[in-house]
């Protein structure tokens, strides 16, 4: 349990302004056991540094929503690393821009291939910068996998400041989710946009939060809220914690961009993982010099990778994992848990003796 935990906002909340312009928001997160001589009271330029990066409509408070013994922020800090955890650019808090206005399409034009491309560059420079750690381990969870696979198999020189990549839930190979949200991707990209325009998605001053908290938190209603997590995500009832579900809806859904849900669809219609197809040779020349999305080339990736993978995952498949392993060349670890949903990476109860316990075994293992 963290006795002294210091979330500091003069140095623990930060705003990054990447190449692009987009200005991202995160946190710094660390602890200490005063008085007693314990890893995590290291000086913090002494202490392994971590970053997170959450999921699609999520934001970097995932990673703390659990109690201090079941959220891996708390824990990673308790064990003595200097954790660091980012918000994607367009959710609630990484929504600024320095010339352009969230009214503006052209801000709305980027999916998690920018996220990979400037914006985690950008993040982990700064994070360098400012520890004095040239290295530092990377953890993503659902779409948070995606940013830093693309990112480690695309620039090579980024890729060897990680000293691993732990991946949770990897978005990778999208070809066989079943969950309700899949319904979605049937629909022509044209009827998309016509339903929801084209620029922000799932935005909260849209759609509201009220009501999903209080059904959620209701004792007669919140059957209703675990139904349709089930049909999202897969259903493994036992190990989610009900009773903290205000505090989860109340941090979800934060956004993301039409385009970046457009980008998403593309690999669920493809077998390849691809950068975004702009829609047109010409579109495609002006932003890849080329006529079709280059290939992002996991073969290329050398940095060593521990997987964890949901066995009743209905949002990333078994299958969907199965097919990227291969590509793998330094997979270091990998575990199917037969029993979780997409979830359970984040929210489970087990989740800490599951998989975090492990995780802070193998950033042992790889210093």
């Amino acid at each position: 349990m963290c006795l002294f935990l210091v979330l500091v906002f003069s140095s623990g909340c930060v705003c990054v302004c990447v190449c692009v312009r987009v200005i991202l928001m995160f946190l710094r997160c660390f602890s200490c056991y005063k008085f007693l001589s314990l890893p995590s009271c290291l000086p913090l330029g002494a202490r392994p540094v971590v970053y997170l990066q959450h999921a699609l409509f999520s934001d970097n408070t995932s990673w703390l929503e659990n109690f201090a013994n079941g959220s891996l922020g708390f824990l990673l800090a308790d064990a003595g690393y200097d954790v660091w955890m980012g918000n994607s650019r367009g959710n609630t808090w990484s929504r600024r821009h320095k010339t352009l206005s969230v009214n503006e399409e052209k801000f709305w034009a980027f999916s998690f291939h920018e996220m990979a491309k400037y914006d985690l560059p950008g993040i982990i420079d700064f994070i360098v910068n400012k520890t004095g750690q040239q290295k530092l381990y990377f953890v993503g969870y659902s779409l948070g996998t995606t940013i830093g696979f693309v990112a480690f198999a695309t620039m090579p020189e980024l890729a060897q400041r990680i000293k691993m990549n732990f991946a949770l839930g990897p978005v990778v190979s999208f070809k066989y989710p079943t969950g309700i949200f899949t319904r979605f991707f049937q629909l022509p990209s044209s009827a998309i946009k016509k339903l929801f325009g084209t620029k922000g998605f799932f935005l909260e001053e849209s759609i509201g939060k009220s009501p999903s908290i209080k059904i959620c938190n209701n004792k007669i209603l919140w059957v209703i809220c675990r139904e349709f997590m089930s049909l999202w995500a897969g259903s493994n009832k036992k190990n989610m914690n009900m009773s903290r579900m205000d505090v989860y809806m109340s941090h979800a859904p934060t956004g993301s961009s039409i385009q970046n849900i457009l980008h998403l669809k593309q690999l669920y219609h493809s077998d390849e993982f691809r950068a975004y197809d702009w829609g047109s040779e010409a579109e495609n020349r002006r932003h890849y010099n080329q006529s079709h999305p280059p290939l992002y080339d996991l073969t290329a990736m050398k940095v060593p990778t521990a997987i964890w993978a949901g066995g009743n995952d209905i949002l990333i498949t078994p299958r969907d994992v199965a097919r990227i392993l291969p590509q793998i060349r330094n997979l270091r670890y990998f575990k199917l848990l037969p029993d979780w949903n997409h979830f359970d990476f984040i929210w489970g109860l087990d989740a800490a003796k599951r998989v975090y316990s492990k995780i802070i075994d193998l950033m042992k293992s790889y210093p």
